[in-house]
């Protein structure tokens, strides 16, 4: 850890001075208000336990680089010790104020948590902040540049700092104002008991119930929507073919070409009704897996055929190799001739010149690994967790002139997973990128609802995506 500043708890105000600095620290480091609110509330609670019950001891500031960039705090103290550590954690201790969820709390408020503790050897408390990868403030920044920020943002105020904690009181009682009376309730409970404490679970519990409750209407949002959207794209569709292929008379040169991007423009809609309409079945965990038997030569016929009419400069070349030696597979032809489709047609987008190569390759007899190559942009590193979520673009300005809705990678890693395999992506700016699905040649039906349990639990809890 890169060591920022130190604080001795030595006086009872050293703790208001260690919340301080904790608010200072998470600010200059681009977190946002809420969480400043939380690690200096987390950290006030273990300093404030470490001179209340050791007399004294210190907290040290720094930043953590790996494996997650964090902000670090280590509250160390010479105490006597905690006894009933694991009581505590647990959340069967109570002190005589009767709460006892100092610990507890802290551990709630920060992304990294752990405690060390020992009769006679004092108490090691360690809490960790995730720093934003992209800040929209500042770049990351080292811990000598952070104790250099610290000198800018002024000396240190008691009295700012309560009326900090009074602004963030008052915050909270606007955004709640609508439970007024059930939080007026749990209050007076409070002053009385730990009854609260166990209203706050059932509220939680409530909480989780609507997002089930959301997640699913969104699903059905989504597949209803999709479903009505598909009836004029159909529509749009076989009329453009008709005129393109001169049922009503010949067409002027403009009249095609106009007619032939109504088309794509259509064909694209349809693409993403599609990608809509299968992220709802998997997410409310309806997907069916249609398994056949076929071989990879007539997959790889068929991608010939639709992606030779799309690679329209003579810059760019499609190339799908041999798949001759490869045994064939039982498992669902439509979802793995989805996920090659959606990886050439990004590889389309963003390569300008070179070429898109599209391979098979047989691992330990049951496996086949699919690689999708391109010569194009590529990805930052930074940015290969980014691209596998729902809605998400990466700004560049490639980007703004290939449009997509951000569905096409990560409905395709979902169907991997689905059949039981995987989909990663190794990719440097400006070296293009390669896309590895690893598919088991053999469609083992368990795997796949254990992926669609885990897949339809992450939409329950509002995870579709950035």
């Amino acid at each position: 850890m890169q060591s920022i500043i130190t604080v001795d708890l030595t006086h009872e105000g050293d703790v208001v001075v260690t919340r301080r600095r904790a608010r200072q620290i998470a600010d200059v480091l681009g977190l946002d208000a809420q969480d400043q609110s939380r690690i200096a509330t987390a950290v006030s609670e273990i300093a404030r336990n470490a001179f209340q019950y050791a007399g004294g001891g210190r907290a040290e500031f720094g930043i953590e680089d790996a494996p997650i960039r964090m902000l670090m705090i280590r509250v160390t103290d010479r105490g006597p010790g905690i006894s009933d550590l694991q009581a505590i954690l647990d959340g069967r201790y109570m002190s005589h104020t009767g709460m006892g969820v100092g610990i507890i709390g802290a551990r709630r408020l920060t992304d990294h948590f752990e405690i060390r503790s020992a009769p006679g050897q004092g108490t090691t408390v360690v809490l960790g902040k995730r720093i934003p990868l992209r800040s929209p403030r500042i770049a990351p920044m080292t811990a000598a540049q952070v104790s250099a920020k610290l000198q800018t943002v002024g000396d240190l105020d008691i009295g700012q700092e309560l009326r900090e904690q009074n602004k963030e009181l008052m915050r909270s009682l606007e955004e709640t104002r609508g439970r007024q009376v059930e939080i007026e309730r749990l209050n007076r409970e409070l002053e009385e008991t730990n009854r609260g404490v166990v209203a706050l679970y059932m509220e939680l519990d409530e909480r989780a119930l609507d997002l089930a409750r959301s997640a699913d209407m969104k699903s059905r949002i989504l597949s209803d929507i999709s479903h009505e959207v598909r009836t004029p794209l159909n529509a749009i569709l076989n009329i453009s073919r008709l005129l393109l292929d001169h049922m009503d008379g010949d067409l002027t040169a403009e009249q095609e070409k106009q007619i032939r991007m109504i088309r794509d423009s259509a064909l694209t809609v349809t693409d993403l009704v599609n990608d809509l309409l299968e992220l709802a079945r998997m997410e409310a965990g309806k997907t069916v897996a249609r398994v056949s038997t076929f071989s990879l030569g007539d997959l790889f016929a068929g991608l010939r055929g639709m992606f030779r009419p799309l690679a329209t400069s003579d810059a760019v070349s499609v190339v799908l190799e041999d798949v001759a030696h490869i045994p064939e597979l039982h498992t669902d032809e439509g979802k793995i001739g989805q996920i090659l489709r959606n990886l050439i047609s990004n590889a389309l987008k963003f390569t300008e010149r070179g070429e898109i190569r599209v391979k098979a390759s047989l691992r330990n007899d049951d496996v086949i690994v699919f690689t999708v190559t391109d010569t194009g942009i590529g990805i930052a590193p930074e940015n290969h967790d980014l691209i596998f979520q729902e809605f998400s673009q990466i700004e560049n300005p490639f980007q703004r002139s290939s449009a997509g809705a951000g569905l096409g990678l990560p409905l395709s890693r979902k169907l991997a997973l689905y059949l039981g395999g995987c989909l990663t992506v190794t990719s440097e700016l400006g070296r293009g990128s390669t896309f590895t699905a690893a598919i088991p040649r053999v469609y083992q039906e368990a795997a796949a609802e254990q992926t669609a349990s885990l897949t339809a639990g992450a939409a329950q809890t509002g995870a579709i995506g950035g």
